[in-house]
């Protein structure tokens, strides 16, 4: 995805309405010599009377993030400050917001991480999230500082420009690689199998899993399951604001499931409520 403008979608987001009711959030383009390898920055800004809990289906992207819980010029010891690597996420990731707050993060391409950190296979942080340190030792405390204390938005972005582009990207022609086969699942909803990636590239399945392990941090078919997850909410919330309900007969045949149950039980095993019932809540005043 070379495009220069941040993607502008929800996908993923879980009620993303209720979400931007209560937060200031943005993305922004990353400086163009790094573009190749990040979906794009994420800012996200709040002051809240009542708590909060945000729900997301992470995409298959690692991600670093920035975050500082309390207002900024507080005292010592009243806020809470920590930078770390979140690796991709297997289920739903919640997170509860209060007072106030601020994270600042890196949204990389799927397969566009390895470049940074090219010592680990990028499964080594699936399912984890670490202090960026782990990742990057010479990440000393200021990295977060630099991030997090400017109020302008421009300036948490040349912050993080500067972070990245002071460790790399190395090149790597496998994550090129990676990046192109993760873009064609996102984008061909005809690939519905790992045998049909393979059969679109000159490699083998076993190949393709080998590849996904080291440079996205998941398999191919944990890639295709996900991606239509994000679709079947998207349409959910497509269909809540034109008044309708969703087809999620058709929604299952156009996605490649064999019949509506299958998808019923994916998208409830990561959402944790049946299509029906999260379309139900959408509509609740």
């Amino acid at each position: 995805m070379s495009d220069s403008a941040p993607r502008r979608d929800t996908r993923g987001i879980v009620d993303p309405a209720e979400l931007l009711s209560r937060v200031r959030f943005r993305r922004h383009a990353p400086a163009p010599e790094l573009r190749a390898f990040l979906e794009h920055y994420w800012l996200m800004d709040w002051d809240l009377e009542e708590p909060y809990a945000s729900h997301l289906v992470p995409h298959p992207s690692v991600n670093i993030v920035f975050q500082r819980y309390g207002p900024l010029g507080a005292p010592a010891g009243s806020t809470r400050a920590s930078a770390e690597v979140s690796g991709i996420g297997l289920g739903l990731f919640t997170q509860k917001l209060e007072e106030s707050g601020r994270v600042c993060g890196v949204q990389f391409r799927p397969g566009g991480f390895r470049p940074f950190a090219p010592a680990w296979p990028v499964s080594t942080w699936t399912g984890r999230r670490v202090p960026l340190t782990e990742v990057f030792p010479d990440a000393g405390a200021d990295a977060g500082a630099d991030v997090l204390s400017p109020d302008d938005d421009h300036a948490r972005v040349a912050a993080l420009d500067a972070f990245l582009l002071a460790r790399g990207p190395a090149p790597d022609p496998a994550a090129d690689q990676a990046m192109e086969l993760v873009d064609l699942v996102r984008a061909d909803r005809t690939v519905r199998r790992v045998s049909q990636l393979a059969a679109a590239t000159s490699l083998s399945a076993r190949s393709l899993q080998r590849l996904f392990s080291s440079h996205v941090g998941v398999g191919p078919k944990w890639v295709i399951l996900r991606y239509r997850i994000h679709e079947a909410l998207e349409r959910a919330e497509a269909a809540e604001t034109a008044g309708g309900d969703p087809d999620w007969a058709g929604l299952a045949a156009e996605l490649g499931y064999s019949d509506q149950a299958h998808l019923v039980r994916d998208f409830t095993a990561t959402i944790g409520v049946p299509p029906t019932s999260y379309a139900r809540g959408l509509s609740a005043p």
